[in-house]
């Protein structure tokens, strides 16, 4: 992902807003936004705007202690939209049914999270120039 940029987060209980632990699926798509803003930032010397996401899939639960590495690139540039894809793993686990600090790296990382959308540069506040 030469390109691209990743975030790694823990799911603390504070994102946890429903039984069991779960995290609101509404917590990743911020994960993906600081993505986004970060992609931005590169390619552009802007934080832009997020103006929209075409299509979200939620996959598998977050719970709180999960580690999340969110993921993401521009796909397409327009002269001053910025398609993007987005996803979101799972890679370590807590494990509460050994101690409290227990916690297992996944021998592979489980999607939650896929989306794609669209973000907005105004062409005044785009400051890289490219070839």
């Amino acid at each position: 992902m030469a390109d691209g940029v990743l975030i790694r987060v823990r799911m603390s209980q504070a994102d946890a807003h429903y039984g069991g632990d779960l995290v609101d699926g509404a917590r990743l798509l911020q994960l993906f936004g600081d993505v986004a803003t970060e992609l931005l930032v590169r390619h552009d010397g802007d934080e832009g705007l997020f103006r929209a996401y075409d299509s979200v899939e939620f996959l598998a639960p977050v719970r709180a202690g999960d580690y999340v590495e969110a993921t993401g690139e521009i796909t397409r540039v327009g002269s001053t939209s910025r398609a993007m894809r987005f996803e979101a793993r799972k890679v370590i686990v807590p494990r509460r049914d050994l101690n409290d600090s227990a916690a297992d790296l996944l021998a592979e990382s489980v999607v939650v999270c896929r989306a794609t959308g669209t973000c907005v540069v105004q062409r005044e506040r785009q400051r890289r120039v490219r070839g």
